[in-house]
């Protein structure tokens, strides 16, 4: 029983000075563990990001529109006076070179009225000849060397549209081209045949690039700039913008462009489908990687960059030109450190570290 009781005050003991120990020995409390959990958090590394140094510079922009590829000049080529067609000379898609003849209509007695216009015009120029100097020894009075000019002259009108009637039954190219089509065939005759086709001819050379330009896209498009145009066959081909519309479509509301292409070879054919790059005036911009563009909270695209107090700090950008890997933005401020690894694991208000990688190469074009 003696060890019993030994036994039940040691426990009694040990309980009294464990209960004792809450209130003479040093504890942990509220206040000291949060004081610890802060430390903890500014021992905490901060999350690192890859940066870039941005440079603005003047870039050159180009605007692609798809368009098509259209003949410089097109003609029917029609009659002129009346008879019937005895000579067709051209088919379709013969080559012409300008002033070749094309079709020949019946005579209808046009070079017989040439004849007697020639022989009117000598017994005019006779009459004056002989009658001159009797006119001019007062034979004859003053007055009839004026009547005679006078018939001379009239006599040489009529000569001159009897040759020009019968000039017109001869149809010739106005100017070189290719005959596009031949609606006509030997025989023919209407009982005028004045004003009929015999042929469209379309000029080649040079060839035009025909696009449609937005009227919000078309500030930058000058006379005179290069542009270059790709058809649908995959033939590249540059020329020269020489006409830009000052009045937009009714219906589209765009404005005409064209380019001159130079085709002296026919390669480029009328009608075909091009894509032409046109440029446009240079404006300030910062090439950046494809990559480093993401959007905000709010949905807006931008980029995020570490300010001068190494937070993160979102930058709304417009996309001015789209290459392979880079983009061309505005927006960016000169010498603005761009996050382009882990900008999608930071937000806004956020510190980080920043670690400088090599600057992007940014040169005008």
């Amino acid at each position: 029983m003696k060890a019993s009781r030994l036994t039940a005050v040691g426990l009694v003991a040990a309980a009294g000075l464990w209960i004792a120990s809450g209130h003479f020995l040093p504890h942990e409390s509220a206040e000291s563990r949060a004081a610890v959990r802060g430390g903890e958090g500014e021992a905490k590394k901060l999350f690192r990001v890859a940066v870039v140094g941005t440079t603005v510079v003047p870039h050159s922009r180009k605007l692609t529109v798809a368009g098509r590829t259209e003949a410089d000049k097109r003609v029917t080529v029609t009659a002129r006076t009346g008879g019937v067609l005895t000579e067709l000379r051209v088919k379709r898609g013969m080559w012409v070179k300008k002033g070749e003849i094309i079709a020949i209509l019946s005579d209808e007695a046009r070079e017989a009225q040439v004849a007697q216009a020639e022989a009117v015009v000598t017994q005019k120029r006779t009459e004056l000849d002989a009658k001159r100097a009797l006119i001019m020894t007062g034979t004859l009075p003053r007055l009839q060397l004026v009547d005679l000019e006078a018939q001379v002259k009239a006599a040489e009108a009529a000569l001159a549209g009897a040759e020009a009637e019968r000039d017109r039954g001869v149809v010739r190219a106005p100017w070189s081209g290719v005959v596009h089509d031949v609606p006509v065939e030997v025989g023919q005759a209407a009982f005028s045949f004045a004003g009929r086709e015999i042929a469209t001819l379309v000029a080649l050379d040079p060839m035009l690039a025909v696009v449609e330009v937005a009227e919000r896209k078309l500030a930058g498009i000058k006379v005179g700039d290069t542009a270059d145009v790709r058809l649908v066959t995959g033939e590249l081909a540059s020329g020269k913008i020489r006409f830009v519309a000052k009045t937009a479509s009714q219906t589209t509301r765009t404005y005409r462009v064209e380019i001159e292409l130079p085709n002296a070879d026919g390669k480029i054919p009328d009608g075909i489908t091009a894509e032409v790059a046109m440029p446009l005036s240079p404006t300030p911009a910062t090439r950046i990687p494809r990559s480093a563009l993401t959007f905000s909270s709010t949905g807006n695209l931008g980029v995020r960059a570490v300010g001068a107090d190494e937070t993160v700090e979102f930058v709304p950008v417009n996309v001015v030109e789209d290459e392979q890997g880079f983009m061309w933005v505005t927006g960016i401020a000169e010498g603005s450190r761009v996050i382009v690894q882990g900008q999608d694991f930071v937000r806004e208000g956020q510190k980080v570290d920043a670690v400088l990688t090599p600057a992007l190469t940014a040169t005008a074009r």
